[in-house]
């Protein structure tokens, strides 16, 4: 039997590669570069980092960022990162053609950001992502073409120009 890879914790992680939209790769293949594990940035830098890997299509590495701000945060602010990470998941399910799973996780990412009574902070736009995420979900239940643009949603408020 093969050990498989664990942290200090002696939690197994995957150190398989993976293709841009985060599907392991057989060991030896060339994936895109991996979100480290014990990624720590300030919540700006989370957020910039997160919001240029969508940009490019990266949903599943936004994820693996957001997750990490999750993860290391402060408590009182963890369901808003955990809610932003499933927005990354659920654009994920979009680009993978996996639709029903799509439907479930941005649902449960917009109910997890329309419960944050506090103004956002960072200038995060929930009400936008919730927005966005609400749309997605009604085109996606009529089998709407979805175009990778459109899979490219704004973090943060977006001042006028």
């Amino acid at each position: 039997m093969v050990e498989r890879d664990r942290d200090e914790s002696g939690r197994p992680r995957s150190t398989r590669p993976r293709d841009a939209l985060g599907r392991p790769l057989p060991q030896g293949s060339r994936g895109v570069p991996r979100i480290p594990d014990d990624l720590e940035l300030s919540p700006a830098e989370t957020l910039a980092y997160a919001q240029d890997l969508l940009d490019r299509g990266l949903a599943f590495n936004a994820h693996e960022v957001l997750e990490a701000a999750w993860k290391t945060g402060p408590s009182d602010e963890k369901a808003l990162w955990q809610a932003l990470a499933q927005l990354a998941v659920g654009v994920t399910h979009v680009q993978r053609g996996n639709v029903k799973g799509a439907i479930t996780v941005l649902r449960r990412a917009s109910a997890g950001l329309a419960q944050n009574d506090n103004p956002a902070p960072y200038g995060i736009d929930v009400a936008g992502l919730v927005d966005y995420a609400d749309v997605l979900i009604d085109d996606l239940a009529v089998n709407a073409g979805i175009i990778p643009e459109r899979l490219r949603p704004h973090l943060v408020v977006v001042p006028p120009q």
